[in-house]
């Protein structure tokens, strides 16, 4: 059975655009639940560099310089589950188009965005506000579109071309992520179509996230998005010029200043299962200001959705680290619990003394 949506009365842009708003209604209040994930590094500590895969040498016929590519990618999910990718060759005027269209849709009268909240978790279409609130005991300052785009397009009718920019951007990124991938089959020794064909990506799945996090009057009480990883391989992200999101690396949070034109990626579950833990899903969140509203688009690529997902039997040279599970009942169990670190994973990686 599926999870009922229970849904906050009215979006956090609303509640954010009310006159005279001071101060956050208790039921928004994160910092007693996550105490330790309001520390974070100093916004310009770059003792901490965050990987850079440049795409265009990852592409590059030339085998050295794909070898480079391919071991500072290999190392990047190693070491970090996260990296920025640069010369992807996706047009900055198709990002801007995403960007605003997605401006476009949170502008959208109440009513209007309403006609899109989906019933269930696994609705192809789902608007709604924080993450799951049947079960949080306080919301997150973020209202999210969730729409999924691959095997069949989905998209909202509102508000005029988003549907159009939305198609031709998830065309373009679902490239990048092939190729990434790829790579990523031969940095654990495979051959490059492996992952490909083991999971079948040809059927994969796809979820296009648009992020909208208002400015909020007490940043130091709220959370965007909680401590968590994602589901399924890769996620790619593009933001408009507001940060907000933090990865966590040898425990400490680290802020995420984005390269003009990058594509940001988070590395998830399904690739630390396929991998038997040798790659590592990055744990990050997303924290709020009190200035400028934040908007992020994450495209999430998992394999096909009755695909059972194990380690790839290459990598299993005495035991595997993971329960074999099919990636549509994951999915839907972490979408219907409340996300916290990786407590869903957690569950499918066995346990040795």
């Amino acid at each position: 059975m599926t999870t009922p949506i229970i849904q906050p009365s009215i979006s956090v842009k609303t509640l954010s655009e009310s006159p005279n708003l001071k101060s956050i209604p208790s039921n928004y209040v994160n910092s007693d639940i996550y105490p330790f994930d309001f520390i974070a590094s100093k916004p310009h500590d770059y003792s901490n560099s965050i990987p850079t895969v440049d795409f265009s040498l990852l592409t590059s016929i030339d085998p050295h310089q794909r070898s480079q590519a391919i071991n500072n990618l290999n190392k990047a999910c190693q070491e970090w589950g996260f990296f920025m990718v640069v010369n992807h060759g996706i047009q900055e005027s198709l990002i801007k188009k995403v960007i605003d269209g997605t401006q476009g849709f949170f502008n959208l009268r109440e009513e209007e965005k309403k006609e899109f909240e989906g019933k269930h978790v696994l609705d192809p279409i789902r608007y709604g506000t924080s993450f799951n609130t049947s079960k949080e005991k306080a919301f997150f300052w973020r209202d999210y579109l969730k729409v999924f785009v691959h095997p069949k397009f989905h998209s909202p009718s509102k508000p005029d071309r988003y549907s159009d920019i939305m198609w031709e951007y998830c065309e373009k990124v679902r490239e990048v992520t092939k190729v990434l991938l790829g790579g990523l089959s031969q940095g654990l020794g495979l051959e490059e179509c492996y992952l490909e064909k083991t999971l079948e990506m040809k059927s994969g799945f796809q979820i296009f996230i648009a992020n909208y996090y208002p400015c909020c009057p007490q940043p130091e009480l709220a959370l965007g998005m909680p401590p968590h990883s994602d589901h399924g391989l890769l996620t790619l992200i593009i933001q408009n010029q507001v940060g907000g999101l933090q990865v966590q690396h040898q425990g400490k949070w680290i802020h995420v200043n984005a390269l003009p034109n990058s594509l940001l990626v988070n590395t998830g579950d399904h690739l630390e299962i396929f991998s038997n833990g040798k790659y590592k899903s990055n744990v990050h969140k997303v924290v709020v200001n009190n200035t400028s509203p934040r908007i992020s688009v994450a495209v999430a690529h998992g394999p096909s959705l009755e695909a059972i997902v194990s380690p790839a039997s290459p990598l299993v040279q005495s035991e595997t680290n993971y329960i074999p599970m099919k990636y549509k009942d994951y999915m839907e169990m972490q979408q219907s619990n409340q996300l916290h670190q990786k407590s869903i994973l957690e569950q499918v990686k066995i346990q040795r003394n």
